[in-house]
């Protein structure tokens, strides 16, 4: 059975959030009632050779081939090509299936890759888009280059369940700590440090800010020359943030989280 019909038949309890790790910043998400939500999905090896200068080859097997892939809202926090992928978007069959949400630059390669205007909503730090039981608050990041200005973060809120923050590529910035007025119970966050990201500090720093209930760490696993250990992470949340909780996901393996963890 595929992954996708997997994630498509996995039943997910009530007040609840079922939770699924595709590599990088890549997750889908799925509520109670069904509704799936994607966010940052890289799909292909489309950043290996972009950059000679870094080994930016996938290291991560692709979980999901983008022909594959059915969900209602698909999401991209930014425009950097491992989180808005024209190849991914361009091989996906059912764009007629979902919204497509992000910032302006993002909407473009959405555009280009021939989704439909209807389809596509525009997204900004503190906007809120609205879809069945889920709600996307758009959130504060702090660009990590010139190359786009645009970057955000989400948090998904499912019906009466979990709120979940998402930080995207962000560099720090102590107006990170606006995502708190949505009261995150769960936070997904960059930790490596490169590129002018978070690192496993600076994110552990933010979790003792918000106070979310427990803390994943991502972008650390995907490309050879922009890696880190996840277990750096667990050590600074025990000294930034100890009643945080450090959950680390393996690849297309379930994560059922609910919001009484």
């Amino acid at each position: 059975m595929s992954l996708m019909r997997e994630i498509r038949e996995f039943p997910v309890p009530k007040n609840s959030v079922g939770i699924w790790w595709l590599g990088q910043n890549g997750y889908i998400f799925k509520s109670p009632e069904g509704t799936l939500a994607s966010v940052d999905l890289y799909l292909t090896d489309s950043c290996a050779g972009v950059y000679p200068d870094f080994d930016l080859s996938r290291r991560v097997p692709v979980l999901i081939p983008p022909e594959e892939v059915q969900v209602d809202v698909f999401t991209c926090t930014h425009n950097h090509q491992d989180h808005t992928d024209p190849e991914t978007i361009r091989g996906l069959r059912n764009k007629d299936a979902a919204q497509f949400v992000g910032p302006p630059p993002s909407c473009a390669v959405y555009r280009t890759e021939g989704v439909e205007s209807g389809r596509i909503a525009l997204a900004w730090p503190d906007c809120e888009i609205a879809y069945r039981d889920l709600k996307i608050h758009g959130t504060f990041a702090l660009p990590t280059d010139t190359s786009d200005l645009n970057h955000m973060g989400f948090v998904f809120e499912f019906a009466n369940g979990p709120r979940v923050y998402v930080t995207g590529d962000t560099d720090y910035s102590d107006l990170l700590a606006s995502a708190a007025k949505h009261s995150p119970d769960l936070l997904i966050t960059c930790i490596n440090g490169g590129f002018n990201n978070l690192s496993h500090f600076e994110a552990a720093d933010l979790a003792r800010q918000i106070k979310p209930k427990a803390a994943i760490p991502c972008h650390y696993d995907m490309f050879a020359d922009n890696a880190v250990d996840p277990r750096q992470f667990r050590a600074s949340l025990r000294m930034k943030a100890p009643d945080v909780r450090s959950q680390e996901l393996s690849h297309g393996k379930p994560f059922v989280f609910s919001a009484s963890m």
